[in-house]
């Protein structure tokens, strides 16, 4: 006979093989391997100011990539060459190994719609057109948690609801690389919250690939020390990492000046001796 405790046993067991499979998975195809993003060595300048200087980095399949900086660092300059909005004055940028440095904007339309664009403002239209497929939108509304609110209108929305919406609206046709330009702006801790773990779903069922750009260090906590996986009611939940599971799907790059000052894990930069990643740390 069984006991409850072998059985919470083989339930702890399947739900850590479960999130193992969907957070942890191992590069194990040639596909894998090649970044959702890649920029090589990328230089811009304004006014005679670099904004970013020699920037190299990649987003791997499956990745959050958290960029944190101070104001003018260069994190939403990123963001734009990425979507081809800006070109840069030298160097490389690669989405799914493509080379799109110099497309031009019907080059960068095919481009466009592999990537989700989650704006600060959450902007949203007033109403939906006739011809969007009431099953799709239902469905983004779920995965955002907002379906009972079909019916309403943008003015009746919260600012949090109004941001949920703007990632659902950004996530229609199923796109794997999502971008996230300070998303938790202006948000009350528990939105911010809830908008973290809208991310952490994208990367860990979804197998997102994704930029999170922010300056708030609750975002970066949220992300780099918790996952989420599906448990055997079928919901969805959000664990710690710990012991038996290291969180290796995301990362930190940080800028300053248009340059990285760090990469790797947020335990890393937690530990570094730099006057100016401490002092941001501590809250500028």
């Amino acid at each position: 006979m069984m006991t409850q405790t072998s059985i919470d046993e083989g339930i702890d067991n399947r739900v850590s093989a479960q999130a193992a499979d969907s957070t942890f998975r191992e590069i194990d195809d040639s596909e894998r391997a090649i970044p959702a993003i890649e920029f090589r060595n990328v230089t811009i300048e304004f006014d005679d100011r670099k904004v970013l200087d020699d920037l190299s980095f990649k987003v791997m399949k499956g990745e959050t990539k958290i960029i944190l900086g101070g104001s003018g660092c260069g994190k939403s300059t990123t963001i734009k060459l990425v979507l081809g909005l800006l070109k840069p004055d030298s160097g490389t940028i690669l989405v799914d190994g493509e080379d799109i440095t110099n497309y031009s904007e019907v080059d960068m339309m095919h481009v466009r719609k592999k990537i989700g664009m989650i704006f600060q403002e959450g902007a949203l239209f007033d109403s939906l057109s006739e011809d969007e497929v009431e099953s799709e939108v239902r469905r983004m509304l779920r995965f955002v948690n907002l379906e009972p609110a079909i019916d309403k209108m943008p003015s009746e929305l919260s600012g949090g609801m109004r941001r949920r919406v703007g990632i659902a609206r950004a996530l229609v046709g199923d796109p794997k690389i999502v971008m996230f330009d300070e998303p938790t702006a202006g948000l009350d801790p528990p939105t911010a919250r809830t908008i973290c773990e809208l991310a952490m779903k994208l990367r860990d069922l979804e197998d997102v690939s994704s930029i999170f750009v922010t300056h708030e260090m609750n975002n970066l906590d949220y992300l780099c020390s918790e996952y989420a996986v599906v448990n055997e009611a079928g919901d969805v939940v959000f664990e710690k990492e710990g012991e038996k599971l290291c969180l290796i799907n995301s990362k930190v790059l940080m800028m300053s000046d248009g340059q990285v000052i760090f990469s790797g894990t947020d335990e890393s930069l937690r530990r570094s001796e730099d006057a100016y990643i401490q002092k941001f740390l501590r809250g500028h």
